[in-house]
């Protein structure tokens, strides 16, 4: 399940005012898609019309790693680089399990020249500004953007830290496929959840959508239904492991 720590702040990161000098702005932030094209589209026709960032995992487990990319490249995500990115592009798969290796070198030999171009652009942070709020975005952790994992139940001690050590008010991380949202008057740390793998018994895609109004940026963890049988049909088209199309139905 999710976990939520939700203590109203009383300040801007950067300032003793409150935030909200704009009018009210809503950003939608995805995660680990993992080639998952059917949970994809269900998302992405949910935040039609919103800015879009995307914090890593494109490609591995699902079918469709060229086409994934590609419908965010042209949706104009903003995008960092995941660890299955990385692994897919570097062939290096030493910190997978047997499965998920296997995942990964079917999904490198599969990768276009185009989306291997794309993935080696992306960095693995950034840092933006999101109406008058500083965000800073990575798939693991401030600490080893592309490998820690990080969860509220084991760091949340060191929230108030990286908001502080990174000067923003908002971070978002991916990574564990498994969505939350702590805050208190230091700023927000949330992670979005997995669009195409998620992990926390929900077999839904999970998503987020920040929204920066006058009583300052507050984030929604939001889940859409899509058809997991036709993305686990095309896992097991493809010849990938069993156990990639039968977690769908399940969330874990």
């Amino acid at each position: 399940m999710a976990f939520w720590f939700l203590l109203e702040p009383t300040k801007g990161r950067l300032g003793t005012e409150p935030y909200g000098s704009q009018r009210s702005l809503k950003v939608a932030v995805i995660s680990d898609v993992h080639a998952n094209m059917e949970a994809l589209e269900a998302v992405l026709r949910k935040v039609d019309g919103m800015d879009l960032y995307c914090l890593g995992d494109f490609v591995d487990y699902g079918a469709q790693p060229n086409a994934a990319i590609d419908m965010l490249k042209e949706r104009g995500a903003v995008a960092i680089r995941g660890n299955h990115d990385d692994a897919a592009l570097t062939g290096n798969t030493s910190l997978f399990n047997t499965r998920a290796a296997m995942g990964s070198k079917w999904t490198s030999r599969r990768l276009s020249q185009a989306s291997r171009e794309y993935l080696g652009g992306l960095k693995a942070s950034m840092t933006v500004t999101l109406g008058d709020v500083p965000a800073y975005f990575a798939h693991g952790s401030p600490d080893d953007n592309l490998w820690e994992y990080v969860d509220p139940t084991t760091h949340h001690s060191l929230f108030e830290h990286y908001l502080t050590k990174l000067e923003v008010g908002l971070i978002g991380l991916g990574h564990t496929h498994v969505p939350y949202v702590w805050k208190d008057d230091t700023g927000i740390v949330f992670n979005p959840g997995s669009v195409g793998q998620p992990r926390d018994g929900d077999p839904r895609a999970s998503y987020a959508v920040i929204t920066i109004g006058s009583s300052g940026p507050e984030v929604e963890v939001e889940r859409v239904d899509y058809d997991y049988k036709g993305a686990a049909a095309k896992i097991r088209k493809a010849g990938l492991p069993e156990s990639f199309a039968e977690r769908l139905a399940y969330g874990t």
